[in-house]
């Protein structure tokens, strides 16, 4: 069992450190994907690390605020990988509403200990 708490530590410090760098620095955000990963964001599929930086570097908005309402996660494969599903809010400069989105990483181990973004989901959840 104490595995398994580790994981949910791990999972939650990195959406901690995930959305603060996209709300204040978005282009910091490259550092945690490597030339394999793949995000695929509202369906467009894009791949390595300049792609995906680029990608959200270029949306729509400058300034916004994540709102985590839950974090999920689960050991995965022989490799220690770990999955990790958020869902919360997104809140824009200027916009009265919140948006809802879900998200889901794979996360994968690098040499050093700790862990890289192999895969990346995200969705926005419309009513």
């Amino acid at each position: 069992m104490a595995a398994q708490m580790d994981h949910d530590a791990v999972a939650k410090a990195f959406v901690e450190h995930y959305y603060s760098t996209f709300d204040n620095n978005r282009v910091g955000l490259g550092g945690l994907y490597q030339e394999a990963s793949m995000l695929t964001f509202e369906g467009q599929k894009i791949q390595g690390v300049q792609s995906i930086v680029a990608k959200l570097t270029s949306l729509p908005f400058q300034q916004c605020k994540h709102n985590i309402s839950t974090v999920d996660c689960q050991p995965s494969g022989p490799a220690s990988g770990m999955l990790v599903f958020v869902s919360g809010n997104l809140q824009l400069a200027g916009e009265e509403h919140a948006l809802k989105f879900s998200q889901m990483f794979h996360l994968m181990p690098t040499p050093q200990g700790s862990f890289y973004v192999f895969n990346d989901i995200f969705r926005l959840n419309y009513a």
